[in-house]
């Protein structure tokens, strides 16, 4: 030993490759339109990102025309010329307008894209996170730059921005891989997914928690761990969150009252519909479809929990309803 210290590892960095790389915002918006919307179109210099959450949705993209169903997305490359209108039920639509200048985008070119159960929830948060970080209205549709919120929390622009990279790098890796067998089963055969259809699939319906867990197949505490893990919340809040933006949407058509509503959904009078409607939304049914038909004719919005994303549908919320706790009160 000569005493001397012993040399340190030649370490040498390695500089991570970003295929993918969003560092440019413009909108980001969650639209709920009446069933007889129409949008005339415009072109742009950056990429726009289309998904139906609910409804059906007619596009132009291009020189092509489309039709959207619920769970479909398509991406409007710079320039391209796009419009679209509702296909006579009312949709609920996340667009969000971003600039990207990788070439890895090209595959989004001239593509319908389907959205599936992860990928859905990277969507929920892009929104939940442009809600928090900017003032903007998430349903203004005039909105020419995002303006940032006075107090908005620490990395959220980053955070929106991960979101959607991880998007778009989900639905790259995805291509030719096998698509959801006939059967129907959802995504991985995981139980939260299960659930969620399965919930849909009966909103009208005055579901219990026993009776969801019986039919699916899963325990009470399992179930509820699950589901939190995956939506930040319980299931019956889901379930009544649910309920409401089925609300919103037949509201929005226009073709049922609001007592013939809350039959429709399984509420237990019109006015305990009413109740859970303002505790969910900030406002009365009437004063829900006033305002949507100033949106529609293209007035300013009278929502002022426009950006208030915990009536969101998307799985992902952050300050979760206790519906439990809500009918206690009841």
């Amino acid at each position: 030993m000569d005493g001397q210290a012993p040399t340190g590892l030649d370490y040498r960095p390695l500089i991570p490759r970003r295929p993918v790389a969003v560092d440019r915002l413009y909108s980001v918006h969650y639209f709920e339109y009446t069933g007889s919307y129409a949008y005339p179109g415009e072109r742009h210099d950056f990429w726009e990102l289309l998904y139906v959450d609910k409804g059906s949705l007619l596009v132009t993209a291009g020189e092509r025309q489309l039709r959207l169903e619920r769970g479909q997305a398509v991406f409007h490359a710079p320039e391209e010329f796009h419009a679209f209108s509702a296909a006579g039920v009312a949709p609920d639509l996340v667009v969000a307008g971003f600039g990207c200048d990788s070439p890895a985008m090209d595959f989004f070119r001239d593509r319908t894209i389907a959205i599936r159960g992860e990928e859905r929830s990277l969507l929920g948060r892009l929104v939940a996170e442009s809600a928090a970080a900017f003032s903007t209205p998430l349903n203004a549709s005039s909105v020419t730059q995002l303006q940032r919120r006075g107090a908005a929390p620490f990395g959220g622009e980053q955070l929106l921005c991960a979101a959607l990279e991880e998007l778009l790098i989900r639905l790259i890796r995805r291509e030719g891989s096998p698509q959801p067998g006939p059967d129907g089963r959802p995504e991985g055969g995981g139980v939260v997914a299960q659930v969620m259809d399965y919930l849909e699939r009966r909103v009208d319906q005055p579901l219990t928690l026993e009776q969801i867990c019986r039919d699916n197949l899963v325990g009470r505490s399992q179930l509820q761990k699950l589901f939190h893990a995956h939506t930040g919340g319980g299931v019956m809040a889901w379930f009544g969150d649910l309920k409401i933006q089925s609300a919103k949407r037949l509201i929005r058509e226009g073709r049922l009252n609001f007592t013939q509503i809350a039959g429709l959904l399984g509420f237990q009078s019109v006015h305990y519909f009413s109740r859970r409607f303002r505790q969910a939304t900030g406002m009365s049914p009437s004063e829900y479809e006033r305002s949507v038909k100033m949106l529609s004719e293209g007035g300013p919005s009278s929502d002022d929990c426009a950006n208030n994303v915990h009536d969101s549908i998307f799985p992902f919320r952050p300050d979760p309803l206790t519906i439990e706790a809500a009918s206690k009160e009841s």
